[in-house]
């Protein structure tokens, strides 16, 4: 982990105030020069190869900087244009897209979403056809995060929907294909056309390829997982194996949408591990789960959610306001929910954040104050890389959020 790779952007058009302003709302929310001097031995002793962070002030990314390596144990060193898996932050900027399809009038927010499509694994009961869009970016929609068993598991709701917060990355992908039928495309497509093309993604995608594998990280284990070896990379291992029938198919990964996956299942299963692959979600680009970014990337999403100003293509000032507030009233909670962000109260105003977890390996955190038009991202590559983002964010913005606790 000496390997370190750095790109301020326009860091000097924000001067550093006195380290202690961390906690100030006037300071910006670059790291502390002496927080990042430590930074690659809280890495060393928690057992984090990589991190990635940046940072947006004024609506703008004015600081970025990736340090450690891809791999602990080739040591490739990260660079400018290396992608770390976002996990569950793959859930707002497709809330995002989803957004951008209803100020255009594709999608109706409060439409039950069987009217678009039912998919054939939803369960034969009432509540499923009450399951709306909004319900799924609110995650209300009473299904489970995800199936033990999809093969032969159906998908039903637990409870009512709108009754209730059960967090479903099962919900996201039913969406995720409403989107498709919509709009003709697969999801990487409609991204690729509506959000990260207009906003200089450049480097962000759902899907996988080669090229995409060359410049990804790979996962490591926590700090209290014994086992000295590589742990399994489950998306890099799944779909270098779909990559092969792609290649076959002479249709890229990033173009499949459900019906290639369920062609292609028996075809994956046959060269796989028995369990790798169980269903056609595990081949499909997932919105819930599998996108890829830099972190610069990433903090130009960002950058839409704090930022006053708009372009034609970004979504109206209502739905952004929608995004960040409080979408249902469920009694007790000390977080909230908008359109596709948890919200949380903090002594300094109102903050949107939201985590994400890969298979125990990689771990993320995105925290916005839309008052302040700033934002933060920490990406990492590690099982640990939640102890070690919540050092960034207290480092950096002064909060400690009941979310790191709760």
């Amino acid at each position: 982990m000496t390997a370190l790779a750095a790109t301020p952007l326009a860091a000097s058009a924000w001067p550093r105030l006195a380290s202690a302003a961390a906690c100030d709302d006037a300071a910006n929310w670059i790291p502390p020069d002496a927080f990042l001097a430590d930074l690659p031995r809280l890495m060393q002793a928690l057992r984090v190869p990589a991190i990635g962070m940046a940072m947006v002030e004024r609506g703008e990314v004015v600081w970025s900087r990736n340090l450690g390596v891809l791999n602990a144990e080739t040591q490739a060193p990260v660079a400018d244009d290396t992608l770390f898996e976002d996990a569950s932050l793959s859930k707002p900027v497709f809330a995002y897209l989803v957004l951008q399809l209803a100020d255009r009038g594709v999608i109706d927010l409060d439409a039950p979403l069987v009217r678009y499509r039912r998919m054939d694994y939803l369960a034969d009961h009432p509540w499923v056809d009450l399951v709306t869009a909004r319900d799924v970016l609110r995650h209300s929609t009473g299904l489970p995060n995800w199936r033990k068993d999809p093969a032969h598991e159906t998908l039903v709701p637990a409870v009512k929907p709108g009754t209730r917060i059960d967090y479903s990355g099962e919900a996201i992908f039913w969406l995720q294909l409403v989107v498709e039928t919509l709009t003709g495309e697969s999801l990487d497509e409609s991204m690729q056309r509506l959000l990260f093309g207009p906003a200089g993604m450049r480097d962000s995608s759902y899907t996988w390829s080669r090229q995409l594998a060359a410049r990804s990280v790979y996962g490591h284990r926590a700090l209290d997982d014994d086992d000295p070896g590589m742990p399994p990379q489950m998306l890099r291992d799944t779909w270098n194996a779909a990559q092969t029938i792609a290649d076959r198919w002479n249709k890229p990964l990033s173009a499949w949408r459900y019906e290639h996956a369920v062609r292609a299942l028996p075809e994956v299963q046959a060269i796989t591990p028995k369990g790798l692959v169980n269903w056609p979600g595990d081949l499909l680009a997932n919105a819930a789960a599998s996108l890829r970014t830099t972190p610069t990337d990433y903090a130009r999403f960002m950058a839409l959610m704090v930022r006053v100003r708009r372009e034609p293509w970004q979504i109206t000032e209502t739905m952004r306001t929608a995004m960040l507030t409080r979408q249902i009233d469920v009694p007790g909670r000390w977080t909230d929910k908008g359109l596709g962000w948890n919200l949380e109260a903090t002594p300094r105003g109102p903050v949107f954040y939201h985590s994400g977890s890969n298979g125990g390996i990689f771990k993320n955190f995105a925290l916005g104050d839309a008052r302040g038009q700033r934002a933060l991202v920490a990406l990492t590559n590690g099982g640990s890389g939640n102890v070690l983002y919540r050092r960034v964010v207290r480092a950096a913005t002064g909060h400690d959020l009941l979310a790191f606790d709760l």
